[in-house]
């Protein structure tokens, strides 16, 4: 049963990314949902969960991209694992706190990504791509996750009240 759920889950939102959030970029950025998503279920639920949506979103995306095929799998699930390690040291983990995480992930992936994909720039054109789009890119994706996590925390984890 939670195998089909999470399968659902992986789908319906590798989906809602791919067709609803590419017109949706402000300032020409697009959050990440998928790595949004696999770090607040590393930090919420532990370093396997992450490890466990991570792989398959990350596999999903490097069937669809045209980027070196499984990049987006390893990094996937590297954030998910890294977000269940930081997570496990954390002795707070309101909503707020979640922004952090999920951009030093965000860094970290992108990083591998424009270390990887763009092996032939000089330091100039790395340095502009690593402060035009790697770091808004990071702090949007913090921003989405504060809100996710503060959804989550509020509608889907707490016990309703008689």
């Amino acid at each position: 049963m939670k195998i089909s759920v999470y399968t659902v889950f992986i789908l319906v939102l590798f989906s809602f990314q791919a067709a609803l959030l590419y017109s949706l970029n402000p300032f020409g950025i697009q959050p990440d949902l998928c790595l949004i998503i696999t770090c607040l279920v590393g930090f919420r639920v532990g370093q396997v969960p992450g490890v466990l949506v991570g792989f398959p979103l990350g596999f999903i995306q490097d069937l669809f991209s045209a980027g070196p095929f499984g990049l987006n799998t390893v990094t996937k699930a590297g954030v998910g694992f890294l977000a269940g390690v930081f997570a496990k040291n954390l002795a707070n983990r309101a909503p707020q706190a979640a922004f952090l995480p999920v951009m030093a992930c965000s860094v970290l992936s992108a990083i591998v990504f424009l270390l990887l994909s763009r092996m032939g720039m000089g330091l100039g054109e790395m340095l502009y791509g690593f402060s035009s789009i790697l770091l808004p890119q990071a702090l949007l994706d913090g921003v989405v996750a504060i809100v996710a996590n503060w959804v989550l925390v509020r509608w889907l984890l707490e016990a309703p009240s008689a």
